[in-house]
C-alpha cells in the first residue's frame, strides 16, 4: 500500500488510527497490538508473500535481544550478537544480494553458472538495519525490549517501514510507553496530517512530472545513444530534483504520520540542496542512514582514531558498502566510491586549510558558490546512481561534457515544461524553507542535529500555527496533492 493512494489515505489511515485511539482509552496494549497488526496488514497488502519473512525476522531478533539482554556473560552475550547479526547480514545478502554476486562471478571467471531470480522483498533494507542497530544497542546496554508486542510494532510500525527513517529502539519505544500517546490530540491531528500533505504535494505535484522526462534520457543511453548537452544536463538535473522531492514527500509523509498517532519520528531529511560541502550533504541526506554507517561501521572500523591514512579508508569502506545498501550494481558501488572519495577531498581540504591557517571569509557569494559547486557534484554522483550500467551512466556524463553536441530529440514543447520545472525545483530547494522550518513552532521531529534546525527562516515566510488562515493553507496544499494523484507511482526509495 502506498502512502500516495486513494485507500490509504481515505480507508486505512482513519481506520487505523480511529481504533488505535479508541482501543487506546481501554488498554494500551491492546491498542500497540492494534497498531502492530495494521502494520502488518500495510506490508502485506503489496505482497503476502512476504509476510512470513518479515515475522521470522522480528522473532529471531527479539529472541536474540532478549537472550544479550539476559545474560551477563561477556562471551555468551557476543556470541549471541554474533549470530543475530549474521542472520540478518545473511537474509539481506540473500535476497538482495546473491543473484549479483553470481552474475558478478560470471563475468569475472567466465563461468555460466544460473544467476537467480529472487525478487527483493519490501523494505528489507530499513528492517534489517533496524534491527542490526536494536540488537548492537542492546549488546551495549542502550536498549531492551522483553514485550514480543511492543518489539513487532517498534519494527512494522507503518510510517517508517517501506523507507525509513531507520529507528533507534531508544527514541521510539518510551513514547509508546507514555499514556497521553494514546489519547487523540487535536494538536497532533493538525500537525501531523499538515506535515503529510506537504509531503503528498512534494510527490505528486513535484516529484513526478520530472520522471517521462528523466526515463526520457536514461533509457536512450542504455539503448547506447549518448544524449545531446542541453538534454543530458535536463537529465541530470531533472533526477537531481526528482529524487529531492520524492524523498523528501516520503520523510514528510513519514514524519506526519507518526505526528497524528503521537509519535515523533526522528529527522530524515533537511535541505541537503543548501549544503556548502560534502560533510555537510550527509548531515542532510538521509540522516538516519548517514547516522547509522557511522554508528554501526565507520566508528567500529576505527573512525579517525588511527592516524588520517586509515581515516581516509574507512571513509571509503564506508561509503562504498553505503553505496551497495541502495542496491546490488556496479552503479550503486560506484556513487557510494564516487562520494567517498568527495568526503577525503573535504576531509583532507579542512586539514590543510587549518594546518596553513586559512579563514576565507564567508559572504553571500562564497556560500553561494560552495553550494553551487556542492550541488554540482551531488548531481553527478545522481547520474552514476540513477544509471542501469555504468556504460549509460558514462554516456549520459560524456553527453554533459558536450561530447554529442546541443542536439537533442525532446519536442520544443516538452523542453520548456522541463526547464520551467527545473527552474521551480532550484528555486524551491535553494530559497524555500524547509518543513521543520515552517512547522518549528511544535518541533515535528526527534532532531538529530540541532545545530541544522538553527537555520534563519527566509524572512517574508511565516510559522505555521494553528488558525484559520494557516487550516485554510493546508487544505489548499492537501487538495493540491490529492488532485495531482493521477497515476500513483511508488516512491525512488522503495527499490532500495
Amino acid at each position: 500500500m502506498l502512502f500516495n493512494s486513494y485507500e490509504f489515505i481515505f480507508l486505512f489511515l482513519p481506520v487505523a488510527a480511529a481504533l488505535y485511539f479508541l482501543i487506546g482509552r481501554r488498554s494500551h496494549d491492546l491498542a500497540a497490538l492494534w497498531l502492530a497488526l495494521a502494520s502488518l496488514f500495510f506490508y502485506g497488502y503489496w505482497n503476502p508473500a512476504y509476510l512470513p519473512l518479515l515475522l521470522v525476522s522480528v522473532a529471531v531478533n527479539f529472541g536474540a535481544g532478549r537472550l544479550i539482554a539476559a545474560s551477563a556473560a561477556e562471551g555468551p552475550r557476543r556470541a549471541v550478537l554474533i549470530a543475530g547479526l549474521a542472520f540478518d547480514l545473511g537474509l539481506l545478502g540473500y535476497y538482495k544480494y546473491a543473484g549479483f554476486l553470481v552474475e558478478a562471478a560470471n563475468g569475472i571467471l567466465g563461468t555460466s553458472v544460473p544467476v537467480p531470480e529472487i525478487y527483493l522483498p519490501l523494505g528489507i533494507s530499513f528492517f534489517t538495519f533496524t534491527q542490526i542497530a536494536f540488537l548492537v544497542d542492546v549488546y551495549r546496554r542502550r536498549a531492551a525490549e522483553y514485550r514480543a508486542v511492543h518489539y513487532l510494532l517498534f519494527v512494522t510500525f507503518f510510517p517508517h517501514l517501506i523507507a525509513g527513517p531507520i529507528l533507534h529502539h531508544k527514541e521510539i519505544m518510551p513514547q509508546f510507553a507514555r499514556p497521553r500517546t494514546y489519547r487523540l490530540s487535536a494538536a497532533n491531528l493538525a500537525v501531523g496530517l499538515s506535515i503529510f500533505f506537504i509531503g503528498l504535494a512534494k510527490k505528486t505535484v513535484l516529484a513526478d512530472g520530472f520522471s517521462p522526462f528523466v526515463a526520457h534520457v536514461f533509457d536512450a543511453a542504455q539503448r547506447g545513444t549518448t544524449p545531446g548537452l542541453a538534454e543530458a544536463w535536463g537529465g541530470a538535473l531533472g533526477y537531481t530534483l526528482q529524487l529531492y522531492f520524492d524523498f523528501s514527500g516520503y520523510s514528510d509523509m513519514a514524519i506526519g504520520l507518526a505526528r497524528i498517532l503521537g509519535i515523533k519520528m526522528p529527522l530524515n531529511f533537511l535541505s541537503p540542496y543548501k549544503a556548502a560541502d560534502i560533510i555537510d550533504f550527509w548531515r542532510r541526506w538521509h540522516m538516519t542512514l548517514s547516522r547509522f554507517l557511522r554508528d554501526y561501521l565507520y566508528i567500529p572500523l576505527g573512525g579517525n582514531r588511527k592516524g588520517k591514512p586509515r581515516r581516509y579508508l574507512n571513509l571509503m569502506i564506508t561509503m562504498a558498502l553505503g553505496g551497495l545498501w541502495h542496491g546490488a550494481g556496479w552503479t550503486f558501488a560506484a556513487w557510494g566510491t564516487l562520494h567517498g572519495l568527495y568526503l577525503v577531498v573535504n576531509h583532507a581540504w579542512r586539514a590543510v586549510r587549518d594546518r596553513l591557517g586559512i579563514r576565507a571569509r564567508s559572504t553571500a557569494w562564497t556560500r553561494s558558490l560552495a553550494r553551487l559547486v556542492t550541488f554540482l557534484a551531488v548531481a553527478v554522483g545522481w547520474v552514476v546512481f540513477r544509471a542501469d550500467t555504468l556504460a549509460s551512466a558514462s554516456r549520459v556524463l560524456a553527453g554533459m561534457s558536450g561530447a554529442a553536441g546541443m542536439a537533442g530529440r525532446l519536442t520544443p514543447t516538452h523542453w520548456t515544461e522541463l526547464h520551467l520545472r527545473i527552474v521551480v525545483g532550484l528555486l524551491i530547494v535553494w530559497l524555500a524553507p524547509n518543513t521543520q522550518q515552517i512547522m518549528a513552532r511544535y518541533t515535528p521531529s526527534l532532531p538529530i542535529d540541532r545545530a541544522l534546525l538553527r537555520a534563519p527562516l527566509p524572512g517574508l515566510v511565516a510559522r505555521w500555527r494553528l488558525s484559520v488562515p494557516w487550516a485554510y493553507a493546508s487544505a489548499a496544499v492537501a487538495c493540491a496533492g490529492i488532485l495531482w494523484l493521477g497515476r500513483i507511482t511508488e516512491f525512488l526509495y522503495f527499490r532500495f
